[in-house]
Order: C-alpha cells, then structure tokens, then sequence
C-alpha cells in the first residue's frame, strides 16, 4: 500500500473516484450481542449515495413569540424540514434574524412600566449537516475498539486495518503512521493528552507508544492476552483495556511494561475513561460493569450495576467534580448520571437507542451521544435537563467512534459505512450566550487513503 492522499471533492456529475486497494477488514471478526454484523447493506458504498442536508429549522412567529413570552426552553410543535441540499454538498441556510424583542407584544415602548427589555436570547442552533466527510476505508464495525481519537495539537488518528492514519485538522493533511503488518490490526489509538505521542492497542494484546512528529515507534508494552480495544491517559500513566477481562497500568516513563493489573471485569473491557484532574478512572466492561479506580487502587472503589448491556460510552464531566455519565448497549439504551463524590446515581435517560459513545462539551454545559441500533443517531443534550437541542442523521451504520476537537467546538463521528463526518455542535466559550448559528464553509467529501 502506498502512502494516502487526500482526493479531491467531486461535484454530483462527476464519475465515483475507485477505492484504492486499502486495509481489508479484520479476519477474525468477534460476535458478539453488541456486535452482530449488517453486511448486506455494505454492498451499497456510501460513496454513491445521496446526502440529503437538513436545512437549519425555520423559525415561525408563533415560536419566537412562546420564546420571548416563556423563555428559550419552551419546545416547538413542529420541526419543518426544507428541500434536500445538493448531493455530496453541505450547506447551510441563511436566515435573516430579527430581535426577539422586536417581536415581544410589548415591543420597545420604554414607559410600560415594570417590563424589562432586554433582548431574550434564542435557542442555540445546530447545523443538522456535517461541514466535511472523510472516506474512512475498512473502518471496522466493532462496538468494542475505540478507532478515533483526536489530538491536542488538531490532529486525528484513526485506525483503518492494519494502519494508522494521522489528518492534520489545519492543513488536512493525511500521514500514514504505521503498518502493523498482515497478521496484527489496530484495535484502538488514543493520544497523550499534551505533546504529540501516541498509543496504538493491537489484535496481538500489545501496546504501541508512537512519537507522531517523527513517524516513530518509541516503544512496544505487552502484558494482555488477547485484544486490547481500549485506551485512557493521565499524564505519563496509561491505561489499557483488553478482552482479557484485564485493565492494565503503564508509567511509560518506567522501564517495566506495566506497574498493575487491576482484573475485576468478567468479560471484556470496552471503555476507560480518566477524570479530568486524573485522580479517578471510570471502566465499561461487556459484563455491564461500571467501576471507579484511584490512581492507586487494585480494587474499584466504586461499583455501579444498573446497566444491562455493555458500557462503552463513558464520559466525564469538564465542569463538576465526581459527575460521571455512561452509556449501554443495545439491550440498555440508558444514559446515566452517576456522583462519584457521594457515591450516588442521579438519573437515567433510556434514549431508545444503543449508546456508543459519550462526550462533554468543555465550553458549555451539554453534552453529546452517539447511538447504533436501531437508529444511528447523534443527540445533542442539555445537562441537566436532557432537553435535546439536536438529533444528527446522515450515518447508515452504527456510530461506533466519537473525538472532539481541541478547541471544544467540533465533533467528528465514525461508524461501518466507512465514513467520517464532522459536525459543528458546541459553541466557542466566548458564544455561548448569543442566538447565533455554529456554523463552517460548506465543505466537500474527501478520503483517507
């Protein structure tokens, strides 16, 4: 295989570029409850298919009047979609907004007396179209690898077979990392959280620590059995996760592949997660376990059993301490909240869907969730009311892979139609407040290759 390059966008006439012989799929594939293949819709590649964008919702007076009248968080009746945008092309439309307060049925007389008139903030919109779509081939529909992981420094890995890619987010850029040769495949990546190192998990249960400004592999770790499908950083510590059942501690400053094992999982661990001031580490297993660890302890100090699926989708909150959100499988369908500090669930959200992933907007407090069966949907939620702000559509497959960008603003989601889309979710720290429309230039389809 030789190095990828970045196709051109292609226009609605052109003739579909042909794929390039690229990492086939995984040989070994796993069945499990969370991962029973579809492959009868993979002969339909979504490269031909139309992308039909839903423009930003049309705003009526009777709306705006029930918001200024009762505030932003009263729900419309209906949500009217216009005319399908050009195939392969995402637009937004452009609304010309009038002041809430313009329309108030007290307008702007200044001598009622009692009313204030300041302006009534609208609810944010969130452009229902991903602003760029990456062909992502042989992306691996697998519940449990995490295949997506985004950098510090703007740059995202993604797993593709037996390969590591790197896409410069700034000057979309596209580097193969590695090649794991025909008899490996990359079950998980996951950046350092500073500097430009990173971790790739293997089908053979080892770890590779990869320095990416140099394209070099510093070091190989082992010490899992089987699989290692998921990863979590706290500074030099890493921790990985493996279908051994086993969570493993690695200072990679040390000599010694790992400094514990922490084994209370039955079944394979899919999902690990460090708090945010990296004094706990939440895990998701395919037994439905969700447990909480110091940065000590060979025993959870917490153990939480409500789920009835696997936890994959587990996210901590950027903006209190101890509050902890997961997600489970398709027999489960629930997000839960859960206090860490006081050893407390807070509440269950059953959103219909299987729960893949989880993800805090670090700039506001929402926060985002993707889903598989049956729906593939991506939710944007209002913490701590769950109110929906949106609901994305557009993969065919489950949506397997959730990172969010540097800067707290953008998401890109992957899922087995081989696609990667980006999506403009959450606002700048600086926008939060304003009624204005998140929003990029329309930009075109391109591939990893």
């Amino acid at each position: 295989m030789g190095d990828p390059t970045l196709s051109n966008q292609r226009n609605q006439s052109a003739p579909a570029t042909p794929r390039l012989n690229l990492p086939s799929r995984m040989s070994d594939s796993s069945f499990h409850l969370e991962n029973v293949p579809s492959r009868s819709m993979h002969i339909n590649r979504l490269l031909n298919s139309s992308y039909n964008s839903s423009p930003s919702r049309t705003i009526y007076s009777d709306s705006l009047l029930r918001a200024a009248l009762f505030g932003p968080d009263t729900p419309d009746k209906k949500d009217p979609l216009g005319p399908p945008a050009s195939r392969n092309i995402f637009r937004y439309k452009t609304e010309t907004k009038r002041p809430l307060h313009s329309l108030s049925p007290f307008g702007l007389d200044e001598s009622v007396p009692g009313i204030s008139h300041s302006p009534v903030k609208a609810p944010r919109k969130v452009p229902r179209s991903p602003y760029k779509v990456l062909d992502a081939p042989a992306l691996q529909d697998d519940f449990y690898l995490n295949l997506v992981d985004w950098s510090s420094n703007n740059v995202l890995a993604v797993g593709l077979g037996n390969c590591v890619y790197l896409w410069n987010a700034c000057s979309s850029k596209v580097t193969k990392l590695c090649d794991l040769g025909i008899d490996d495949s990359v079950c998980s990546v996951g950046w350092a959280q500073r500097g430009t190192h990173l971790a790739v998990g293997t089908s053979n249960g080892k770890v590779q620590i990869w320095d990416a400004s140099r394209c070099r592999r510093v070091r190989t770790m082992e010490g899992h059995r089987l699989r290692v499908g998921a990863l979590a950083w706290s500074s030099s510590l890493l921790s990985s996760g493996s279908r051994d059942k086993s969570i493993i501690q690695r200072d990679i400053r040390a000599q010694d592949d790992f400094a514990s094992k922490l084994s209370s999982h039955k079944s394979e661990v899919c999902g690990l997660k460090w708090s945010y001031d990296n004094r706990e580490l939440a895990s998701g297993g395919n037994d439905n376990k969700l447990f909480v660890w110091n940065q000590h302890s060979t025993q959870p100090v917490l153990k939480y059993c409500d789920h009835t699926a696997a936890v994959k989708a587990i996210a901590w909150s950027p903006h209190l301490h101890g509050l902890l959100a997961s997600g489970g499988g398709t027999a489960d369908r629930c997000i839960r909240f859960w206090n860490t500090t006081t050893n407390t669930h807070l509440s269950c959200m059953d959103t219909g869907s299987q729960v893949c992933n989880l993800v805090w907007s670090k700039n506001v407090n929402e926060l985002v969730s993707t889903h598989g069966y049956s729906q593939n949907q991506i939710i944007v939620w209002r913490y701590p009311t769950m109110s929906k702000l949106a609901t994305l559509t557009g993969h065919t497959y489950r949506v397997l892979y959730l990172a969010i960008s540097p800067d707290g603003q953008t998401i890109v989601t992957g899922a087995g139609d081989e696609t990667l889309r980006f999506w403009n979710v959450f606002p700048s720290p600086k926008s939060q407040n304003t009624d204005s429309e998140i929003g990029a230039t329309s930009l075109g389809r391109t591939t990893i290759r």
